[in-house]
Formats: structure tokens, sequence, C-alpha cells
């Protein structure tokens, strides 16, 4: 059957209104306001913390803690030759990769792999290359120009 003005629906509980807490025997939720009789989640600023457990030991905390995370490691955007390849440009600067949408901001590290062939020659700005990678920049005929990583501050 063919869609038109005269069959249309709202998807299912788009005309649903809101849940009115609180507002006399009436509207199915007077009285307790939904909370039920007593307890603790009855009162008035009752709030758990995320991950409660009713007073069982909470899941965060049965679970044994392994491994170390290095809070000054620098993350790089890693992109591969392959995606390179496919552009229609031949000099890719570091502004360039968030206008391509290879990077999520300007400011990101960007590390060039070598995975994909190049078959045009390319200039290509990065902070880092792998060997694969400037390798094949090179055999192809391009120029890889290496820019320092800004100190952190």
């Amino acid at each position: 059957m063919a869609k038109n003005l005269s069959n249309l629906r709202a998807p299912k509980k788009a005309n649903t209104g809101r849940k009115r807490v609180g507002r006399g025997m009436g509207s199915g939720m007077g009285k307790t306001s939904t909370r039920g009789h007593k307890g603790q989640g009855s009162r008035s600023g009752s709030s758990l913390m995320r991950g409660f457990e009713g007073g069982q030991m909470p899941l965060h905390r049965r679970l044994p803690k392994r491994g170390f995370t290095n809070i000054f490691r620098t993350e790089y955007t890693v992109i591969n030759l392959e995606r390179l390849a496919e552009l229609d440009v031949t000099e890719i600067g570091l502004d360039d990769y968030k206008k391509l949408g290879l990077a999520s901001s300007k400011k990101a590290l960007i590390k060039i792999l070598g995975s994909g062939e190049l078959a045009k020659a390319l200039t290509i700005t990065a902070h880092k290359f792998s060997k694969s990678a400037a390798e094949k920049i090179e055999k192809a005929g391009g120029k890889v120009i290496v820019v320092g990583v800004p100190a952190a501050v």
C-alpha cells in the first residue's frame, strides 16, 4: 500500500504526554508519586552512588585492578598511505588533515603508516612517519617533511 497523507501515522509513543507525577489520585501517580511505601528511594534527597548494588560489594570493587595507564602518553592519529593515495592532492600540510576528514582536530598529532601503495608523488607533512611509509613516499618521487612535536604545556 502506497504511503500518502491519508494513511500517515505517527510512530508509537510519539504522541504520549510527559509523566506528571504527584498530581492527585486521578492521574494514577498520586499519593506516593510512584516511589512506593517507605524505603531508601522513597525519601526526599535520596541519591545513591553510581553502581550501588544495595549494600552488595559493587562490581567495580569486585573486579581485580591490573595494568598501568601512562597519563603522559602522546596519542597520534594514524593515517595509512592508502588513504592518502585516494585523495586528489599533491601536497598535504598539517591544516589539511582536518579539512580532508582524516583527523579530528587541527591540533592532532599525525603519524603516517606504510600500509598500501602510493603511485603518485606527494609532499606530506606530519609529526612522524614509519620507515616503510617514508620509503614508499620517496620511492614514488614524493617528499617527507617531519614537523617537531609541540612541547607539552
